[in-house]
């Protein structure tokens, strides 16, 4: 006896649309962008094809551009002509990202523009924060690295941005953030936590795009072991205590598992398809081994299929004139 239940019969083309279950739109996507105090014109990025750094003045018309596509939010992150042991031009009120959110909100209003809230461009070392002697040598130091980002998250907020995003993982980050904003009257901007944040091989790309490699040791003493799922789950459940709106695994793709049960804590949840996973899908494209855009599209429904509400991609923009064609 064939089974009654025949699981093609639902696979046919003209009636799959009606009973996709996951269906990737541009709401879902945020559109992370570099702004470089140091350049009058846009300078590709040899490590992520397709990506580039954009001078001050051009950064607003990159988002307008955006915008037209149906793209409704940016992650901005900026590189400095100066950086210090100190990180002083991440919170200069003319620092890169302070003038690039100003021009954003002027050109598009309605643009959501989120700021990465750390130190890693702005110090001379490449680590997150104010580094200190520990213990186990010289690392980043948690409590005066607090202090360090929220006066960067204030400076953010007093340029316009409409979410702050702490990507440091420093413990306590978001109650300081918090408690900083709404004393400082910003109790309306967002928090977005980059709150399970893995220490990754993937961000390698990222390093040359941002200009944010470190001088000595690594951050696997703030950042999450790839292994720990129990960790990662807590790192999560604690920002949301702390009083985080929006949650973040990173990276996206290879923590799926990790990313469904951030999901069930109940607030929404960001993943981040970050550089290394952008250069691989490009790399193998290039080399004719994967088709791209398909490979794109799956790894990008896959990640919401696990529980994203949002996706920070750099494929946003390519993306969304797919959704158009669609």
């Amino acid at each position: 006896m064939f089974p009654k239940r025949r699981m093609r019969r639902a696979r046919s083309r003209n009636i799959q649309p009606l009973l996709r279950e996951i269906s990737l739109t541009k709401n879902d996507l945020i559109a992370p962008l570099f702004v470089d105090e140091m350049i009058t014109a846009q300078k590709p990025i040899d490590a992520m094809p397709g990506q580039f750094r954009y001078p001050i003045n051009g950064i607003a018309g990159v988002a307008a551009d955006l915008w037209k596509k149906g793209i409704r939010a940016v992650l901005l992150f900026g590189i400095p002509k100066v950086k210090d042991p100190e990180a002083t031009s991440a919170y200069d009120p003319e620092g890169v990202v302070q003038q690039a959110v100003r021009r954003v909100k002027a050109e598009v209003p309605g643009m959501v523009v989120i700021t990465d809230v750390c130190a890693c461009e702005y110090t001379d070392h490449g680590h997150c924060g104010i580094v200190g002697k520990t213990r186990n040598g010289m690392d980043l130091l948690n409590d005066v690295s607090l202090l360090l980002m929220d006066k960067i998250a204030i400076s953010h907020a007093k340029a316009g941005a409409d979410i702050v995003a702490p990507s440091c993982m420093l413990d306590g980050m978001v109650a300081s953030l918090r408690t900083a904003l709404d004393d400082a009257g910003f109790d309306e901007v967002l928090i977005m936590s980059y709150s399970t944040k893995f220490s990754s091989a993937l961000y390698g790309p990222f390093r040359e795009a941002a200009g944010s490699g470190y001088s000595f040791g690594d951050r696997s003493t703030y950042q999450i072991t790839p292994g720990n799922s129990r960790e990662a789950i807590l790192e999560s459940q604690m920002d949301a205590d702390e009083g985080a709106d929006i949650l973040m695994v990173k990276p996206a793709g290879l923590y799926l598992d990790v990313l469904s049960e951030v999901a069930t804590i109940g607030l929404p949840v960001a993943a981040y398809q970050v550089s290394g996973e952008y250069s691989m899908i490009k790399a193998a494209a290039q080399n004719g081994w994967l088709k791209e855009k398909e490979t794109i599209l799956e790894s990008l429904t896959c990640i919401k299929r696990a529980g994203a509400d949002l996706i920070i991609t750099y494929f946003a923009g390519e993306v969304a004139g797919w959704l158009d064609e669609a």
